[in-house]
């Protein structure tokens, strides 16, 4: 098995999961952690976890967020979503009224960030309990074309469905981003350039401004 590299040379994703409460948020982000499922958790107030994980050939470290969907923490959500380099919209397909209010916490982070997109996606979870299904996978699919973001089914519960999935397609946006395409081709090319500095050309003019 491969180990990462240094973490000085690691980009860090943080990665916030929002919606309601009781619509799983946690049971995924432990099943995308630790591997297991939690059948009986206490209500989450604010749950982080850092790992270094390998997608696409390539290693970042994942600091994710796992927050509370109850009211009385709403309080909390500006703060959590200003440090959110992207977001995972969940709700349970059981509960149609967390499908509902899917749009306030999108309206929300767009508020927040003062922007009219950022990287996020539409996780449908709870796939598994066919017989108490509320929201059907079109009208899923539907939402996330209106907000403009994918669209994902996933399931905590062993075997998980889509868990990995849904955190590995969120990074895949969060470096699709023309930023961040444009700060891995500054490494890439960083790398490429450090040793001949005998010569002066045009091209060492040229700087990568690194955040």
């Amino acid at each position: 098995m491969a180990h990462p590299p240094n973490n000085d040379n690691l980009q860090t994703y943080k990665i916030v999961v929002v919606g309601d409460g009781g619509v799983g948020k946690s049971a995924l982000t432990i099943q995308f952690f630790q591997k297991m499922f939690v059948e009986d958790y206490d209500p989450t107030i604010e749950d982080s976890y850092i790992q270094h994980t390998e997608i696409d050939d390539q290693w970042c470290i994942l600091d994710v967020l796992d927050t509370a969907g109850q009211e009385e923490f709403s309080a909390m959500r500006e703060q959590y979503m200003r440090k959110g380099d992207a977001f995972l919209l969940v709700y349970s397909v059981t509960d149609r009224a967390s499908f509902m209010n899917i749009r306030h916490f999108h309206t929300l982070i767009l508020r927040v960030k003062d922007k009219d997109s950022y990287p996020m996606i539409l996780v449908a979870n709870k796939v598994d309990l066919v017989h108490l299904r509320q929201v059907s996978q079109e009208q899923g699919q539907e939402l996330a074309s209106f907000l403009k973001i994918p669209y994902i089914e996933t399931s905590a519960k062993n075997p998980p469905i889509n868990v990995d999935k849904a955190f590995h397609e969120v990074v895949r946006i969060i470096r699709n981003q023309p930023q961040n395409k444009e700060r891995q081709n500054c490494k890439t090319k960083g790398k490429k350039t450090e040793k001949p500095k005998e010569k002066k050309s045009k091209s060492s003019k040229a700087k990568c401004n690194l955040m």
